[in-house]
């Protein structure tokens, strides 16, 4: 079953996430008899966590039970209806990791030539979490300082589990805790003082300035964990602007799949419990088709066997 953050009655809390609502672990424990230890982050629920077995004993009795024993406890989404909000999965992160240029047809829709993974190695850049994480139903701020090429960036977040240095590609994964959505919100036209002398790297860092942007980290709305899914490479993503269907893609597209991606950064980052790679976007951002965000639009991502971000844009506070 998949996890999420929640907040409700002034306390936020780990729920179990159904699309019809999310069930409360303490609720849980008390409908099924399961012991369950209060916790500060929502990894130690996950593969590799200290409360793992604890929450798969809850989890099988829920399901011996049936979904109809228990469903008048789950609690709905949205303040409006009296129910919870969904809070980032993962509340305070060491790392926020993202790739560039995981897909070669986004690469390809960009301008550039896919090279083959053998002769190559992948981008990774960072985004500060504390201040571009955005919860699921909050709202991506459109920045005054440079507000025409917002783009969004689809992309599935690994969630780590376990300490990691120097592992193999074939090892990797067993470090991984769960699977979840991030959107990699991106301005494609930051040009920081337009009176500016041009400097060699002044492009390079146009671009990186342009990832970090306050609210750019939409992530959620769960985890799924990784003892539920064996193969991450087989998972389809779609991402739609107010309805209209904009980004459409596999998992199995990428350039550098999970794996060596994690088997790259821990050769010379160490890893830690709750770190978040974020792995690349497929092709049908706004820039190709020079379609850009604005105030009012509507932002829905999904990820098969996950589930679906939903964040709205607004203009900058």
């Amino acid at each position: 079953m998949r996890l999420c953050r929640i907040k409700h009655a002034g306390r936020e809390e780990v729920a179990f996430y159904f699309e019809e609502g999310c069930l409360p672990l303490s609720v849980a424990a008390e409908r099924t008899g399961g012991v369950i230890s209060a916790s500060r982050t929502l990894v130690d629920y996950l593969p590799g966590g200290t409360e793992r077995t604890a929450v798969l004993q809850i989890q099988q009795r829920l399901e011996s039970l049936g979904m109809g024993e228990w469903s008048d406890s789950l609690l709905p989404a949205g303040e409006a209806t009296g129910g919870v909000r969904l809070r980032v999965p993962i509340e305070s992160p060491g790392k926020i990791l993202l790739l560039a240029g995981n897909y070669s047809k986004h690469i390809e829709e960009g301008g550039g030539k896919a090279e083959e993974r053998e002769k190559t190695f992948p981008y990774v850049f960072m985004k500060p979490p504390a201040t571009t994480l955005t919860h699921p139903g909050d709202p991506v701020r459109i920045p005054s300082v440079s507000p025409n090429e917002i783009d969004w960036e689809l992309e599935l977040g690994v969630v780590i589990g376990r300490r990691c240095f120097g592992v193999s590609e074939a090892e990797a994964l067993e470090y991984v805790a769960g699977y979840t959505i991030v959107n990699d919100i991106s301005d494609r036209a930051f040009h920081p003082n337009a009176q500016r002398n041009e400097r060699p790297k002044d492009q390079f860092f146009d671009w990186l300035h342009g990832k970090w942007h306050d609210t750019f980290c939409p992530m959620g709305p769960c985890v799924l964990p990784a003892d539920e899914l064996s193969d991450p490479q087989q998972l389809r993503l779609t991402l739609t602007i107010n309805g209209q269907v904009e980004q459409e893609g596999s998992t199995s597209q990428m350039v550098f799949p999970v794996a060596a991606v994690i088997a790259f950064i821990s050769s010379f980052v160490t890893l830690q419990p709750g770190d978040i790679i974020s792995t690349g976007t497929p092709h049908g951002v706004g820039k190709a088709k020079g379609r850009f965000l604005k105030p009012g639009d509507e932002m829905s991502g999904t990820i098969e066997r996950i589930g679906t971000l939903h964040n709205p844009v607004a203009a900058s506070e």
